[in-house]
């Protein structure tokens, strides 16, 4: 009995070569489409709980709600958002500075309104820019005030500094210039409708 060889018939739809590649190749930009779409977003949810935690500040240090400020310490209540940490500068060069300018009228309105402009810009995904070089301007100058490189404070205390260079307010300052640069209030913000404003279009450091 003769035995013949069959080739065996595969069953299935199958893409020629050039549909697979073409195929491989949506599925690598789908990947990256979707990477860029989760970092957005991520850079999203931290710029809007950087901005709430200015924004608490804020309201905290105006109303008085019991957490950093006491009830009826408020700014409202005639209280100063700046006496109580400049005169307590105890470590540093400028020293003499901070307790020069502590309390004082113009002091105080210029830290609210920073605390009040950086926290809304970064919720609302605003002039970004702007606000990136106005909270690194304040973030260092509340480092200068703590001045995490000194070990102790002027009285011989430990200062209990964690980290002589890097703490939060470098994190708070690179976070704010990270947002300007990628544009991250375009999502989950009004960054697109603000760059669409006449002002702002012919004046792109607004962005």
């Amino acid at each position: 009995m003769a035995v013949h060889d069959h080739t065996p018939h595969r069953t299935g739809f199958h893409l020629p070569s050039w549909n697979r590649a073409s195929a491989d190749s949506l599925s690598g930009s789908g990947a990256v489409a979707t990477s860029a779409t989760l970092a957005a977003k991520s850079a999203a949810t931290l710029r809007i709980v950087t901005g709430f935690v200015f924004l608490w500040a804020f309201l905290d240090k105006t109303f008085g709600w019991h957490y950093a400020t006491g009830s009826g310490k408020g700014w409202i209540d005639g209280g100063s958002p700046t006496r109580g940490f400049l005169k307590g500068v105890s470590a540093g060069p400028l020293q003499s500075f901070f307790h020069h300018i502590a309390g004082q009228g113009w002091t105080d309105t210029l830290f609210m309104l920073a605390l009040l402009g950086i926290g809304a810009a970064l919720t609302a995904g605003v002039a970004l820019r702007v606000t990136a070089v106005a909270g690194t301007v304040l973030m260092a100058m509340m480092w200068a005030a703590e001045w995490p490189p000194a070990q102790h404070l002027t009285g011989g205390a430990p200062s209990m500094s964690s980290n002589p260079i890097v703490d939060y307010h470098i994190v708070y300052a690179l976070a704010m210039i990270l947002f300007a640069l990628t544009a991250a209030g375009a999502t989950w913000g009004l960054g697109r409708i603000w760059a669409r404003l006449p002002l702002v279009r012919d004046h792109q450091w607004l962005q």
